[in-house]
């Protein structure tokens, strides 16, 4: 099987994919993407947060230790394509506001609290009456919450649309077709699709919750499952100067992410489900705990729904890892933080690159 010097293949154009195309193709590999629609797939449904701290969970320290520091990566990535198109991703470093909406909402959050500060996270207390700014379109029941400085979010249709025009400008061939296969031996890689082969060098797997190609050798050590999540788009409350909204209400959690001119992306569901469809009690369920939290959403106009499948691994850690051959690597199990970990996925994509070509 000959190969191009220094040619990569990425199989798979969500968000990490994308991230990475654009990192390979900085480090001057010749890269070709495979995605019948890029960026429409978990990155589309996202919400855009990067919130290390205001996503901690009970044994999931490595992963914290991991997203702290993905601000930073993001800044990075974002110094690359100021010089390649001109502009970068927004970055909005309004912190998070974590509520209760019950009594057993608010202990919910004095547990979360607690592995916050076993984390040795701050989570200070703040109230309407010295922080009323914090506290501006929520519910008059809510009286304090916890606030969570550092977290950030972006506009994931963005940051798509930028990495998209970097690879444009970076000479990336993209591939609208699915890659049914692929290939390895001593002298590099190939994809195949429906209509033609592809040769390169070295190849990487950022197929999210799809399965992967034929032939792609995993271990088995790692697997993924998909996690259905959904999220509503809504228009009519500004609160982009304000943290990001959290809560538990009747322990379910919920939040919203308000970007200027009054544009919000509520969520969170969660289903371990695969079917692609907007279950009318999933999405009642949805408005119902926001307009609890927020009732100023009252007259917000409803703009869409979007629905992704998110990748989780055995124990919801991202990997990447190296496959049989040592050509082909696979990159996921980043499940809801696509986002967050994107430019740092693509620094161990670089790297492995650097053992390959």
């Amino acid at each position: 099987m000959l190969s191009t010097p220094r040619s990569a293949l990425v199989v798979g154009g969500g968000i990490i994919g994308l991230a990475s195309a654009v990192r390979l193709g900085l480090e001057g590999h010749h890269v070709t993407l495979f995605d019948p629609s890029p960026g429409s797939g978990a990155t589309w449904a996202a919400a855009g947060m990067i919130a290390p701290s205001a996503e901690i969970a009970p044994g999931e320290e490595r992963n914290y230790r991991l997203q702290c520091g993905a601000l930073d990566a993001w800044r990075d990535l974002n110094s690359s394509l100021r010089e390649l198109v001109g502009d970068e991703v927004a970055l909005f470093e309004t912190g998070t506001l974590l509520v209760g909406w019950d009594a057993s909402d608010r202990r919910l959050v004095e547990r979360f609290v607690e592995v916050a500060t076993d984390f040795g996270v701050d989570v200070p207390v703040v109230d309407q009456r010295s922080h009323p700014s914090l506290f501006e379109g929520l519910s008059g029941r809510i009286v304090d919450g916890r606030f969570i400085a550092g977290d950030a979010w972006l506009d994931p249709d963005q940051a798509v649309s930028l990495l998209r025009t970097a690879l444009t400008r970076l000479g990336v061939e993209i591939v609208n077709e699915s890659v049914r296969r692929v290939e390895s031996d001593r002298d590099g890689v190939a994809a195949v699709t429906a209509g033609a082969v592809f040769r390169g060098s070295f190849g990487l797997l950022t197929t999210g919750a799809s399965p992967l190609p034929k032939g792609a050798g995993a271990s088995g050590a790692n697997l993924v499952r998909p996690v259905r999540g959904m999220t509503a788009r809504v228009q009519g409350l500004d609160r982009s100067q304000q943290p990001t909204v959290r809560a538990f209400v009747h322990g379910r959690t919920f939040y919203m992410v308000s970007r200027p001119g009054g544009y919000c992306v509520l969520g969170a569901t969660s289903e371990e489900r695969a079917e692609p469809a907007v279950e009318v009690g999933e999405f009642q369920r949805l408005l119902r705990d926001a307009l609890d939290i927020v009732p100023a959403l009252e007259t917000a106009n409803l703009l869409e729904t979007r629905l992704g499948l998110r990748p989780a691994s055995k124990d919801l850690e991202p990997f990447f890892e190296i496959l049989a051959g040592g050509r082909w690597a696979w990159s996921s199990g980043h499940y809801r933080h696509g986002v967050t970990l994107a430019p740092l996925a693509a620094r161990q994509a670089a790297s492995f690159a650097s053992t390959t070509s």
